[in-house]
C-alpha cells in the first residue's frame, strides 16, 4: 500500500510513539476493505507499539478505530486516509500514542474541561484541502477529552449515507446526530462554539489590553504585510481577524505570488502568520470587528468594538478587510449555498459522482473546475458570460476535447434589483 519512501518517513515519525495502542478494523469483502487492510498492515509493521485486530463490529465497513489499551476507542476512520488526509492519520497515530500536541496549554485545559458528551461525525473527501483542519482538530479533542468521539467518513466511500443526510459540501460536521457546521474550522473555533462561557472570558481579556500603536483589521496578505512593516518600526502592533490568512485559506493553489513558483493556500497563510509573529505582532484571531469608534480628541485613541462586546483601542487603525468569493447574484444562491451550490470542485466534486452539474464562469478558474469535474461527474454544463471563454487557450482546448462537457457562452450577467428610493423626511 505504502511505497518504500513513505514507509521510511512514517517509520521515523512512529518512533515518537510512547504509549502502546491498538488498531481495530471492521472489514468486509470489498476492494476498499482489502486496501484498508493493506494500509494498516504496513503501519503496524513499522512500530512495535501498535497492534492490529480485524474483528471489529462497527456498522460502517470498512473502517478502523485507534485506542490505547484499556480505553474505549474515540477515533474512527471510515475512510482510507490517503491524499490530503494522510497527515491526519499520522497525527492521530502519534497523539493516541502519547506524543504531545502542538497546542497552547490554556487551550488544552479548555478542551479537557468541556462539559458534555460530544459525538462528532465529519464527512470529507480525500481531495479536500479544507477538510484536514477539521478532522485533525476533532481527533485531537477526542485524544484529550474522553467524552469526545471523532468519526471521519469519506463521502466518496459512503455515498448512500451522504445522500441520506443530504450532504452536498465538505467538510460537513454532525454533532450527536445533528448538523454542527460546514467548511473550514480549526480547533479554537470549534472549542469556542462548545464552551458557552468562552466569549465572555475572551471579551474580559481583550478589554484589559493596553492600547496599540497600530491595530490592523483584517488578517489576509495585505493585513499581514501592514503588520510586518509596522512592527519593524518597533511599535506595538496587533492584527484583528475573523480568520488569519483570509481567503487564501480556501485557495488550493497559488501560482502568482512573485518569487514563489507554487504553494497551497493554507501553507501560504501559515507563512504569513509566522512572519508576523517573528516581529512580535499580536494576532487576535476569531474576532469580528463590528464598529469603528472615532477618537474624541485630536491625537486621541480610536476604538474598535467587537462582536463579543469587547472594545480595543489604538492610536492608528488600518482597515484591510480583503475580498470574498465572487457571487453570481441570482435568487436562491445564498439559500442553497453548500446545499447544491458549491465553490470548490476539488473538495465537493466527489459528492456529485455520476451526476449532472453546471459550472458558472469562463475564466481559468471556471474552465479548470469543469475539466476536473468532467472526470468525476456524469456531465458538465459550462455557462460563461461574454461571447468567448476568457481562460487560457490550452485550457479551452482541453475542455472542448472532453465528451461529457457542453459549453454555453454569451449568457447575460444577472443584475441586482435597483435600490428602492427612501424618503429622508
Amino acid at each position: 500500500m505504502l511505497d518504500a519512501n513513505l514507509k521510511t518517513q512514517l517509520k521515523a515519525y512512529l518512533e515518537r510513539v510512547k504509549l502502546p495502542f491498538e488498531i481495530t478494523a471492521s472489514l468486509d469483502d470489498s476492494a476498499a476493505a482489502r486496501e484498508m487492510h493493506g494500509l494498516l498492515q504496513d503501519i503496524v509493521a513499522l512500530s512495535d507499539k501498535i497492534t492490529l485486530k480485524t474483528d471489529g463490529t462497527d456498522a460502517r465497513k470498512p473502517s478502523f478505530t485507534l485506542a490505547r489499551f484499556g480505553e474505549p476507542p474515540r477515533i474512527r476512520f471510515a475512510a482510507i486516509p490517503m491524499g490530503h488526509e494522510f497527515t491526519s492519520l499520522v497525527l492521530a497515530l502519534l497523539q493516541v500514542g502519547g506524543h504531545p500536541p502542538k497546542l497552547e496549554a490554556e487551550l488544552v485545559e479548555q478542551i479537557r474541561a468541556l462539559d458534555g458528551d460530544f459525538r462528532f461525525e465529519t464527512y470529507m473527501s480525500l481531495s479536500c484541502h479544507n477538510c484536514p483542519d477539521v478532522v485533525q482538530a476533532l481527533n485531537l479533542m477526542a485524544v484529550l477529552n474522553p467524552r469526545v468521539q471523532s468519526s471521519v467518513i469519506d463521502g466518496g466511500l459512503y455515498q448512500q449515507e451522504v445522500s441520506g443526510r443530504q450532504i452536498m459540501a465538505v467538510p460537513s460536521v454532525f454533532l450527536n446526530g445533528e448538523p454542527f457546521g460546514q467548511g473550514r474550522m480549526d480547533v479554537e473555533a470549534i472549542v469556542a462554539r462548545l464552551d458557552t462561557g468562552a466569549a465572555a472570558r475572551d471579551a474580559a481579556k481583550l478589554n484589559a489590553k493596553d492600547p496599540y500603536d497600530v491595530l490592523i483589521v483584517g488578517g489576509g496578505p495585505a493585513g499581514a504585510a501592514a503588520a510586518v512593516y509596522a512592527a519593524r518600526k518597533g511599535i506595538r502592533t496587533g492584527v484583528l481577524a475573523e480568520r488569519f490568512g483570509g481567503q487564501t485559506l480556501d485557495t488550493l493553489g497559488i501560482e502568482n505570488f512573485i518569487s514563489v513558483l507554487e504553494t497551497e493556500g493554507p501553507k501560504f497563510a501559515l507563512a504569513l502568520e509566522q512572519h508576523a509573529k517573528q516581529y512580535g505582532v499580536e494576532i487576535l484571531n476569531l474576532q469580528r470587528a463590528e464598529k469603528l469608534i472615532p477618537a474624541t480628541t485630536k491625537g486621541g485613541l480610536v476604538g474598535i468594538q467587537l462582536a463579543n462586546g469587547a472594545t480595543l483601542q489604538s492610536r492608528t487603525v488600518i482597515l484591510s478587510t480583503g475580498a470574498r468569493w465572487r457571487e453570481v447574484d441570482v435568487p436562491g444562491e445564498k439559500e442553497y449555498r453548500n446545499k447544491g451550490v458549491a465553490y470548490c470542485p476539488h473538495c465537493d466534486g466527489p459528492l456529485f459522482k455520476g451526476k449532472r452539474v453546471a459550472v458558472i464562469g469562463g475564466g481559468n478558474s471556471g474552465v479548470e473546475a469543469a475539466i476536473d469535474l468532467a472526470g468525476i461527474v456524469g456531465h458538465v454544463t459550462l455557462l460563461a458570460f461574454g461571447d468567448q471563454l476568457r481562460a487560457d487557450a490550452v485550457l479551452v482546448t482541453k475542455l472542448k476535447s472532453l465528451p461529457n462537457v457542453a459549453i454555453h457562452s454569451g449568457r447575460r450577467r444577472p443584475r441586482s434589483p435597483a435600490p428602492t428610493a427612501r424618503s429622508t423626511a
